[in-house]
């Protein structure tokens, strides 16, 4: 369960966006669409590779 500690002062829109954050922090809903959908150890694993590869790409480009 999420508590967000809201102030005297603090208005309604400021309490919402603290409780967005921390929920998206959770991870329930990135959850959630994982499981609606099998997909195969092998083809994570190819996804995750490519997401390496592509962040390591970007990361030689910032630096030169």
């Amino acid at each position: 369960m999420i508590f967000i500690n809201v102030k005297e002062n603090e208005s309604l829109d400021r309490a919402l966006k603290k409780f967005k954050k921390k929920f998206e922090k959770t991870g329930v809903v990135k959850e959630l669409r994982e499981r609606q959908s099998f997909t195969k150890p092998c083809i994570k694993k190819r996804q995750q590779l490519i997401h390496a590869t592509y962040k390591q790409f970007l990361q030689q480009e910032a630096n030169g």
